[in-house]
């Protein structure tokens, strides 16, 4: 099974070096941070499997850190923990995306259950929703294609050629059922926009380096994996 990652952003020192040593005991790979930009920072940089985000931070507070980092990630899970708890605080924190909410001070082996839980309905999903691409794997929620540390986001347009082209491993995709699929009509100008896309979604596979487009000189795609 594969090391999730996780993201602490705590302002509380030592309730952050705490939280972090005991994830890395639970066999988790962990990146802290002490403020919601730093957060939103290694957020962009790793490829985040569950946040543990308190609420009240300097430069930029918990729930609006959540949404910012929702607009990039489907699949990961978040955890508010946080002082305060009106019934509005709890909303908000679920409102701005968060999957649960425990209040400050709590029992670190409940924290750990929930996170456990969390990870648990990832892997459940993710199981549903990955497919193998050669040595990587495709997320068809988020679009993400991962190759280890390596992550590329794809357009819905680029996901849905990757898909077709995956569907159908080991033959060639005529550019006629690709734009039929797609886009509805093989008419010249939408192959010409088919086209841009599949260079598009090529210089990703590029960056990944373990899966190629082929092209069949006038007759449609095949996809390329190593293993």
């Amino acid at each position: 099974m594969e090391r999730r990652a996780i993201l602490v952003v705590e302002d509380d020192a030592t309730l952050r070096r705490i939280l972090c040593d005991v994830l890395i005991i639970k066999g988790y790979e962990v990146f802290v941070a002490e403020d919601g930009e730093e957060g939103c920072r290694l957020f962009s940089e790793h490829s985040i499997d569950l946040v543990i985000a308190d609420v009240m931070m300097p430069r930029m507070d918990g729930f609006e850190m959540v949404r910012r980092m929702r607009e990039k990630s489907a699949h990961t899970q978040f955890i508010f923990l946080s002082a305060l708890d009106s019934a509005e605080d709890v909303v908000e924190g679920f409102r701005s995306g968060g999957h649960d909410y425990l209040r400050k001070p709590f029992d670190m082996s409940e924290l750990l259950v929930r996170v456990e839980s969390l990870i648990s309905r990832l892997e459940v999903r993710q199981s549903a929703s990955e497919l193998r691409v050669g040595r990587c794997l495709f997320n068809l929620e988020s679009s993400e294609l991962r190759d280890g540390d390596r992550v590329e986001h794809l357009s819905s347009r680029e996901a849905a050629i990757l898909k077709t082209l995956l569907d159908n491993r080991g033959e060639v995709v005529t550019y006629q059922q690709l734009l039929l699929d797609l886009w509805g009509d093989d008419s010249y100008y939408n192959l010409r926009s088919m086209n841009v896309f599949v260079s598009h979604l090529r210089s990703k596979l590029a960056r990944i380096g373990s899966v190629q487009i082929a092209s069949v000189r006038g007759v449609g795609y095949k996809l390329g994996c190593k293993e």
